[in-house]
Protein backbone atom coordinates (compact mmCIF):
# COMPACT_ATOMS: atom_id res chain seq x y z
CA UNK A 1 0.00 0.00 0.00
CA UNK A 2 1.12 3.68 -0.66
CA UNK A 3 -0.22 6.77 0.62
CA UNK A 4 1.08 10.26 -0.69
CA UNK A 5 0.62 13.94 0.12
CA UNK A 6 -0.30 16.70 -2.06
CA UNK A 7 0.20 20.10 -1.50
CA UNK A 8 -1.82 22.98 -3.25
CA UNK A 9 -1.87 26.79 -2.77
CA UNK A 10 -5.84 27.21 -2.39
CA UNK A 11 -5.85 30.54 -4.30
CA UNK A 12 -4.63 28.61 -7.07
CA UNK A 13 -6.29 25.41 -6.78
CA UNK A 14 -8.27 23.87 -3.52
CA UNK A 15 -10.01 21.06 -2.45
CA UNK A 16 -13.26 22.83 -2.97
CA UNK A 17 -11.85 22.53 -6.92
CA UNK A 18 -11.32 19.52 -6.64
CA UNK A 19 -14.54 18.05 -5.56
CA UNK A 20 -16.13 19.91 -7.92
CA UNK A 21 -14.35 18.46 -10.48
CA UNK A 22 -15.99 14.96 -9.53
CA UNK A 23 -14.97 11.40 -10.45
CA UNK A 24 -13.09 12.28 -13.54
CA UNK A 25 -10.76 14.33 -11.52
CA UNK A 26 -8.01 16.21 -12.60
CA UNK A 27 -4.64 16.31 -13.79
CA UNK A 28 -1.90 17.31 -10.97
CA UNK A 29 0.31 19.56 -13.57
CA UNK A 30 2.76 22.48 -12.98
CA UNK A 31 5.29 20.28 -10.69
CA UNK A 32 8.59 21.24 -11.77
CA UNK A 33 10.55 19.17 -8.80
CA UNK A 34 12.19 15.51 -9.86
CA UNK A 35 11.64 14.31 -6.52
CA UNK A 36 7.80 15.09 -6.54
CA UNK A 37 7.67 13.90 -10.16
CA UNK A 38 9.78 10.44 -9.36
CA UNK A 39 7.00 10.07 -6.26
CA UNK A 40 3.85 10.57 -9.14
CA UNK A 41 6.10 7.79 -11.25
CA UNK A 42 6.13 5.69 -8.51
CA UNK A 43 1.96 6.08 -7.61
CA UNK A 44 -0.20 3.04 -8.67
CA UNK A 45 -4.56 3.64 -9.44
CA UNK A 46 -5.91 4.32 -6.46
CA UNK A 47 -3.25 5.07 -3.73
CA UNK A 48 -4.71 7.60 -2.05
CA UNK A 49 -3.67 10.82 -0.71
CA UNK A 50 -4.04 13.61 1.73
CA UNK A 51 -4.76 17.00 -0.20
CA UNK A 52 -2.63 19.87 1.62
CA UNK A 53 -3.72 23.17 1.59
CA UNK A 54 -0.05 25.12 1.67
CA UNK A 55 0.56 28.91 2.24
CA UNK A 56 -3.04 29.45 3.28
CA UNK A 57 -4.38 27.30 5.83
CA UNK A 58 -1.43 24.99 6.40
CA UNK A 59 -3.66 21.94 6.77
CA UNK A 60 -4.79 18.37 5.81
CA UNK A 61 -8.54 19.00 4.32
CA UNK A 62 -9.21 16.07 2.10
CA UNK A 63 -8.19 12.70 1.23
CA UNK A 64 -7.77 12.17 -2.54
CA UNK A 65 -6.95 9.50 -5.35
CA UNK A 66 -5.06 8.66 -7.98
CA UNK A 67 -7.38 8.11 -10.94
CA UNK A 68 -4.94 8.16 -13.74
CA UNK A 69 -1.12 6.94 -13.79
CA UNK A 70 1.61 8.98 -14.40
CA UNK A 71 1.83 10.38 -18.15
CA UNK A 72 3.23 13.58 -19.48
CA UNK A 73 2.08 17.07 -17.64
CA UNK A 74 0.01 18.86 -20.79
CA UNK A 75 1.68 22.18 -19.05
CA UNK A 76 5.29 21.02 -19.52
CA UNK A 77 7.06 21.85 -22.98
CA UNK A 78 9.66 19.12 -22.40
CA UNK A 79 8.46 15.27 -21.89
CA UNK A 80 10.36 15.24 -18.76
CA UNK A 81 7.91 16.42 -16.28
CA UNK A 82 4.94 14.21 -15.55
CA UNK A 83 2.25 13.96 -13.35
CA UNK A 84 -0.84 11.73 -12.28
CA UNK A 85 -4.54 12.56 -12.20
CA UNK A 86 -6.18 13.01 -8.87
CA UNK A 87 -9.90 12.65 -8.03
CA UNK A 88 -11.79 13.60 -4.41
CA UNK A 89 -12.82 10.95 -1.93
CA UNK A 90 -13.74 12.33 0.82
CA UNK A 91 -13.59 15.77 3.34
CA UNK A 92 -11.09 15.22 6.33
CA UNK A 93 -13.82 16.17 9.44
CA UNK A 94 -11.24 18.46 11.06
CA UNK A 95 -8.32 19.52 9.35
CA UNK A 96 -5.00 18.89 10.58
CA UNK A 97 -3.11 21.64 10.65
CA UNK A 98 0.76 21.65 10.00
CA UNK A 99 1.03 23.00 13.96
CA UNK A 100 -0.54 19.64 14.92
CA UNK A 101 1.51 17.28 13.25
CA UNK A 102 4.31 19.02 14.03
CA UNK A 103 3.17 18.45 17.97
CA UNK A 104 2.61 14.80 17.61
CA UNK A 105 5.85 13.31 18.30
CA UNK A 106 4.51 10.25 16.31
CA UNK A 107 4.56 12.48 13.32
CA UNK A 108 8.12 13.45 13.77
CA UNK A 109 9.97 11.81 11.07
CA UNK A 110 6.79 12.74 8.40
CA UNK A 111 7.62 14.14 5.14
CA UNK A 112 5.67 16.96 5.64
CA UNK A 113 8.03 17.81 8.78
CA UNK A 114 11.17 17.58 6.93
CA UNK A 115 10.81 17.85 3.69
CA UNK A 116 8.45 20.84 4.03
CA UNK A 117 9.09 22.54 0.03
CA UNK A 118 8.11 19.16 -1.28
CA UNK A 119 4.95 19.55 -3.02
CA UNK A 120 4.24 15.93 -3.77
CA UNK A 121 5.38 13.53 -0.96
CA UNK A 122 5.29 10.10 0.55
CA UNK A 123 3.43 9.33 3.15
CA UNK A 124 3.58 6.03 5.71
CA UNK A 125 0.68 3.29 6.34
CA UNK A 126 1.22 4.92 10.06
CA UNK A 127 1.15 8.00 9.45
CA UNK A 128 -2.00 7.98 7.07
CA UNK A 129 -3.52 6.36 10.05
CA UNK A 130 -2.56 8.69 12.55
CA UNK A 131 -3.63 11.52 10.14
CA UNK A 132 -7.06 10.33 9.59
CA UNK A 133 -7.90 9.52 13.14
CA UNK A 134 -6.91 12.89 14.29
CA UNK A 135 -9.18 14.67 11.21
CA UNK A 136 -12.12 12.16 12.58
CA UNK A 137 -11.80 9.53 10.50
CA UNK A 138 -11.75 6.25 12.01
CA UNK A 139 -12.59 4.21 8.86
CA UNK A 140 -10.41 6.01 6.59
CA UNK A 141 -10.36 4.95 2.73
CA UNK A 142 -7.11 2.92 2.09
CA UNK A 143 -5.07 2.24 -0.78
CA UNK A 144 -5.33 -0.60 -2.92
Amino acid sequence: MAYWLFKSEPFKFSWDNLKAIGDKGQEWDGVRNYAARNNMRAMKLGDKGFFYHSNEGLAVVGICEVSALAHPDSTADVPTWECVDVRSVCDMPIPVTLEKVKNTPELANMALVKLSRLSVQPVTEEEYRLVCRMGGLDNPPLSP
